[in-house]
This record gives C-alpha cells, structure tokens and sequence, in this order.
C-alpha cells in the first residue's frame, strides 16, 4: 500500500467518521469521493461497510432509549429495506465507480439545494407510513449498493420536524442493520480480501477517533441545529463529489 492510498484512505475516514458519530449515519457520502479514486468499488464499498458498523456501535448506544420509545416508526423504514438490499450488492457486480459517484452527487446537490434555498424547513406532522416504506426499500438498494442506506431516510427524517434524538433513533439503528446485513453478504462473497482488510485498517484509525468527536459535536446542537446541519453537509458533499467528477473527466 502506497502512500498516496493512505492518505486517500485517512482523508475520507476523517470526514466519514466525524459525520457518521454526529448523524449516525453518512460515512459513505463522504468516504466514497476519496476511496473510489484508490480502490474498486467493490473494495471501497466493502471498506465503506466495515467502517461504518465499527464506528456506529457508540452511536447505537447514545439513542438506545429513544429507540425503544418507538419502534413501530423504526420497523416502517427497515422492513422494506431488507427486500432493497440483496437488489443493491447484485448491482454492485456491474456498476462503474464514475456512474456510482454521480449518482451520489447529483442525489445530495438536488436535496441540499432545494432547501439551503428556502427560508425555514417543513413540517410533515401527519403518519406516512406508505413514504416511509418506500423510503426504507430504496434506501436498502443503496446500502447494498454503496453502503449509502441513510441517505435517503435523512433527507425525509429532516423533514418530519422530530427532535434530533428521535431522527437519530432511526437513521442510526436503521443505517446499523442495513450495513450489517450487507457486510454479511460481502464477507459470504469474499469481499474482505487482503487488501480491503489493509484498507480497512487504516481508515479505522482515523474513523473511530473522529466518530468520537462528532458525537461530542451532536450532544451541543439543538434540533434545528442538527437539521440544518444534515441538509448542509449533504450539499457540500455533493459539491465536493461532482467537483472531483469534472477534475477527473
């Protein structure tokens, strides 16, 4: 392993992991720009997955109460996911890295834009159970796909006006799950080679340290605070991916 992929690796572990201790979920919204440009995507999503669920156990434990405060809203977005799932790691098989990266670009630009352009968030009072459904299938493809299982629960959570302790209590759990379940699927395909394993190392190091610091962020933010903040750091990572898409091409 050179030293240009360790500091690709410890680049977007830094990012990966502050964001994933902060929201509970996104290590690989901001991962994947750096890693894709040294690994595979198989690689960089097996590396991604294994990332993510060592740095998300603290997480876990920070909103267990919450959790069990409702668990029906929970099962509405990771029951679907789990027919998503086994969709998303076949596609793993065929897609590109410059295809998964544009995907995952113009999806956050879209989202960020729209609301970083208005001047106060809605409200969605009233139960969805059909969206959130919807919303847990698709976001099951992406987690197979790219280990990106929270994006979209965050854009909706975002929305819904919860207290940040009640979106965390299902983007963390419902990103948790997703993630495990697809690692367990990686490792029957033999994913974790000795280079995804090298990688792994190295970007564990600099995650875990960083998930840490992100949690302390995420205990001093308010509610809006931390809703404002989720819709921010989905569009600088889109603007930071598609700016490494046309640098590249």
């Amino acid at each position: 392993m050179n030293i240009e992929t360790i500091l690709f690796l410890a680049a977007g572990a830094c990012l990966g992991g502050f964001v994933n201790g902060l929201a509970g979920f996104g290590t690989a919204l901001f991962v994947l720009g750096f890693w894709l440009q040294v690994l595979t995507p198989l690689q960089a999503v097996a590396v991604t997955v294994a990332v993510a669920l060592a740095t998300g156990v603290q997480g876990m434990w920070i909103v267990r109460h919450d959790i069990m405060n409702n668990p029906k809203r929970l099962a509405r977005f990771l029951l679907p996911s789990l027919v998503g799932i086994p969709l998303g790691i076949w596609a793993l098989q065929w897609i590109e890295a410059e295809l998964l990266k544009l995907v995952v670009a113009g999806l956050l630009l879209v989202y960020g834009t729209f609301f970083l352009l208005r001047r106060k968030l809605p409200n969605f009072d009233r139960p969805t159970p059909i969206v959130d459904g919807s919303i847990g299938l698709v976001a099951g493809v992406l987690g197979g796909l790219a280990g990106l299982s929270g994006a979209l629960p965050a854009m909706w959570c975002a929305l819904r006006g919860w207290p940040k302790g009640e979106t965390r209590a299902v983007l963390q759990p419902f990103n948790f799950v997703v993630l495990a379940i697809t690692f367990v699927v990686l490792v029957s395909q033999g994913a974790y080679t000795r280079t995804t394993i090298m990688a792994f190392s190295v970007a564990l190091a600099v995650a875990y340290p960083a998930s840490l610091f992100g949690i302390w962020v995420f205990r001093r933010l308010t509610d809006i605070q931390f809703r404002w903040l989720l819709i921010g750091l989905m569009f600088v990572s889109g603007a930071g991916l598609m700016l490494q898409i046309v640098f590249d091409s």
